[in-house]
């Protein structure tokens, strides 16, 4: 049956990892994402788990990837200029195939910016934040219920897919309460990571196909390689005259994420989209604003809906062409420069109209703001 609580988005997302097995946690304090280490300080040693505060975040994602490949599940928090400093270590983590989440609590930037300000502007970084070919898993809630049950889908994907995966929130939501339903351990659907059946030439990766290899831990056993380069089933570097050999890795980091993302990972709301003649595309806490104002758009006559990406990266193309595909006009809301517009001017024609209504001055968009750009979409008649 569960419980109700009210409680802050930064203490749902800890006490959901909790909840799903996450037993290490390393961090730095940083605005607006402070609280979830906090949290994980006081609770992690009654479940037999370890908190360790680091002296900044590289040293904190190093400590998750380290905690991760010894056989934890294992947690990071941090905000924009946090999560700026882990790109080098986390890259490490997408070509070894280290399972962990990291949680981006987004306030104003960039670089030090406006640590108590909210915004919508790691979007983009989240996606291309480190160097190289890989594809991101990134989960985009937008209250703290779905905060609550993100983190958790955040853990089971990590470790099903053997990667990292980002919770991407806002500093609105982190600090507002609401009541979330809390449900019982034995309610909650908990994928734990899978295991080799024997350490007979056990080799860590598996390229033969999209599959994931189970992950032998270190310090068990195990005859496990791994490093920075390119590399093999075995982990061992791959020679640069390999042509073939240095491409096959990253198939396969591309492959493990698109042959099962539409059945296991995508996930969206489309509000009203069925008729829609001017669609709001939006996220997080703003996409909150849009939802009434498509609502009081409705009231007037408008035909308006809401799409609304719940896992962010890889973004839901396809399903977003269907859905756009009658409306005359798209509305981008977001607490930033136009990112989101970026990603949605791929999967519209140019007999389409898209407006672009955003704000980064530390400010939340009102549903007004949104409504006023709805009714100015409105006007525009498709060619």
């Amino acid at each position: 049956m569960g419980n109700y609580k009210i409680i802050t988005g930064n203490e749902a997302c800890a006490r959901a990892a909790i909840a799903s097995g996450m037993r290490f946690f390393a961090g730095y304090p940083i605005t607006p994402a402070t609280e979830i280490a906090e949290l994980c300080s006081e609770l992690l040693p009654q479940v037999d788990g370890t908190y360790m505060q680091m002296e900044d975040e590289l040293a904190s994602i190093g400590a998750v990837i380290g905690a991760s490949a010894a056989g934890k599940k294992a947690m990071t928090a941090t905000s924009g200029p946090g999560f700026s400093l882990m790109q080098e270590n986390l890259g490490w983590a997408y070509i070894n195939e280290i399972p962990c989440v990291i949680v981006d609590v987004m306030r104003k930037g960039p670089s030090g910016g406006s640590s108590t300000l909210p915004a919508q502007a790691d979007i983009m970084q989240t996606k291309w934040g480190t160097h190289g070919d890989y594809r991101s898993l990134v989960l985009t809630p937008a209250s703290v219920e779905e905060i609550y049950h993100e983190t958790i889908r955040a853990f089971n994907l990590a470790e099903k897919f053997r990667q990292p995966v980002i919770l991407l929130y806002d500093a609105v939501l982190a600090h507002m309460s609401e009541k979330v339903l809390i449900p019982d351990d034995d309610e909650l659907e908990i994928i734990d990571r899978a295991r080799p059946a024997s350490k007979n030439n056990y080799n860590p990766f598996n390229y033969a196909d999209s599959s994931v290899q189970p992950l032998g831990h270190f310090g068990e056993g195990y005859n496990i390689h791994m490093s920075g380069l390119t590399h093999d089933e075995t982990g061992f570097p791959v020679s640069n005259q390999n042509t073939t050999g240095l491409q096959i890795l990253i198939h396969h980091l591309f492959d493990k994420i698109d042959d099962h993302y539409d059945k296991e990972i995508k996930k969206y709301e489309a509000y009203r989209c069925e008729d829609a003649d001017v669609l709001v595309v939006s996220i997080g806490i703003t996409s909150r604003s849009a939802k009434n104002a498509v609502k009081q758009a409705r009231e007037m006559g408008i035909k308006a809906g809401l799409f609304r990406p719940i896992t962010m990266w890889p973004f839901p193309h396809e399903d977003f062409s269907r859905i756009n595909y009658h409306s005359k006009a798209i509305v981008t809301a977001e607490m930033n420069n136009g990112q989101l517009n970026q990603v949605v001017t791929e999967d519209i024609d140019r007999n389409q109209k898209l407006v672009m209504k955003n704000l980064y001055d530390g400010d939340q968009i009102r549903d007004i703001d949104i409504l006023n750009s709805i009714i100015e979409a409105n006007k525009y008649e498709k060619r």
